[in-house]
């Protein structure tokens, strides 16, 4: 989606994560601010979630989106907080949230899918 032509800002990058056994969702809200910068905002059903925004500050979304995974900030928040589930998916969301509002990717559904052979993929 293009920016604002008059105001060259990007629209709001809003995602739903349904993190699936655990049943707790995730709307993660972004906004790119006027300093270049990309703020979310976090809804969740799950405690170490919410815990994890209390230190949470703008993101640059280019140093957010090229940074190896122990560089991430949302990755470092995810390892302060503890979040005490490797396999969940709402960090990744929020750096795939950082990446739209920045202007540095599209918006575009992923998935994971358990299937019985690969047929089904």
């Amino acid at each position: 989606m293009d920016a604002h032509p008059a105001l060259n800002i990007m629209p709001d990058c809003k995602i739903c994560v349904d993190a699936g056994v655990c049943k707790m969702k995730t709307i993660i809200t972004a906004k790119a601010n006027d300093m270049g910068m990309v703020d979310l905002e976090i809804k969740s059903d799950c405690p170490n979630i919410l815990r994890m925004t209390w230190n949470m500050e703008s993101f640059s979304p280019y140093s957010e989106v090229e940074a190896e995974f122990y560089k991430s900030e949302v990755y470092k928040l995810a390892q302060e907080t503890p979040i005490p589930h490797t396999a969940c998916p709402v960090p990744s969301a929020m750096v795939k949230a950082i990446e739209v509002a920045g202007d540095l990717g599209l918006k575009r559904d992923v998935s994971i899918r358990f299937i019985d052979d690969d047929s089904e993929a």
